[in-house]
């Protein structure tokens, strides 16, 4: 029992820091501007919840254009503790390579449930709180993954089934990394 109660904390621990150092990485990707002087901004939320991580690996990996390496490489270490740790407390094998393909597959699976749980938002304020600031943030998050769908998919009118195709699609590709995994 003590096992699963450490293992759901650190869970809970990891998926909300290395999920927003995966969200920092994906709004630099975007170019936003996280502005931490901005008082009601995104930034001024994500910006103490990783900069303890993300400066001190910014002296150190460089960011390769608009891809911020600092902010996936916490991720990516944050996960990986989280497996060494979840595999320590069970007794399993300590070789290295297992941890780090395994932290590589729960990244993406974080990544993919966080871009899922970003689709789900984003339509459920497009219907109730259009025009908001958390909205706009949302659309800003999720167009450019919605954009190459609906330029395939028939234009149904005012019925928009893009994010139904992208739901899909990332499930389908957790579905596919699980079996991997």
């Amino acid at each position: 029992m003590l096992i699963q109660i450490t293992n759901l904390i650190l869970q809970v621990f990891v998926s909300v820091i290395a999920g927003a150092c995966l969200l920092r990485c994906y709004l630099r990707w975007l170019a936003f501007n996280l502005g931490s002087g901005q008082s009601k901004s995104i930034g001024s939320y994500l910006l103490p919840l990783t900069n303890w991580i993300t400066v001190p690996l910014r002296h150190v990996t460089p960011s390769i254009g608009r891809f911020d390496t600092a902010s996936f490489l916490a991720a990516y270490l944050l996960v990986l503790g989280k497996v060494i740790a979840q595999s320590l407390m069970l007794g399993m094998g300590s070789s290295i390579a297992p941890w780090l393909i395994n932290a590589f597959f729960d990244l993406l699976d974080l990544g993919l449930s966080g871009l899922i749980g970003l689709v789900f938002v984003n339509v459920i304020l497009s219907w109730v709180g259009a025009g908001s600031p958390i909205q706009y943030l949302t659309s800003l998050l999720v167009e450019p993954l919605l954009t190459p769908i609906r330029r395939i998919m028939p234009n149904m009118g005012a019925l928009d089934l893009s994010p139904l195709a992208l739901l899909l699609g990332l499930q389908i590709l957790q579905i596919v990394l699980n079996n991997l995994k």
